[in-house]
């Protein structure tokens, strides 16, 4: 099983530029394959931290909803072998407004970069809320304020 954390109310300005231009509360997206010490081991495109990377990061319910998938956590790890330190595409995100922009090749988006994770096709379709959207109706909501999430 995999998790996938959209990132929401985020009040950053290019945050609130990608609600807007989204017209969701979602600005960031990653996939998560396990729990390490207390954070989740994930991956993602993220413009702060320069492109395609993995991070441990703690799914709090204030900033994150999560949902469980099916999938393979070696797929995923396949994909950021092949893509680890590929450059954030910020030309792909004008495809949010324009489509079909697909961007720089070996650059990602965040929701990009985790739609490919996931294996779904054309990708670079996929804007935080499309994902969220896919999630929403093959996966399940994780209540992450239940006390014992963090031993599942």
């Amino acid at each position: 099983m995999l998790r996938v954390a959209f990132r929401h109310g985020d009040t950053r300005l290019f945050a609130r530029v990608i609600h807007a231009w989204d017209a969701c509360d979602v600005s960031h997206c990653e996939v998560g394959t396990a729990w390490v010490d207390e954070l989740y081991a994930c991956a993602s495109a993220s413009m702060l931290d320069g492109g395609v990377r993995a991070k441990a990061l703690a799914l709090t319910p204030d900033k994150w909803r999560v949902y469980e998938l099916p999938g393979n956590p070696a797929q995923v790890h396949a994909w950021m072998d092949a893509h680890k330190g590929d450059r954030y595409d910020v030309l792909g995100l004008l495809g949010f407004v324009v489509r079909p922009i697909k961007g720089w090749l070996r650059a990602w988006f965040c929701s990009e970069a985790c739609a490919a994770m996931l294996g779904l096709p054309e990708p670079w379709r996929y804007s935080p809320r499309m994902l969220e959207l896919h999630c929403m109706t093959v996966g399940t909501r994780i209540d992450l304020t239940w006390p014992d999430y963090l031993t599942e």
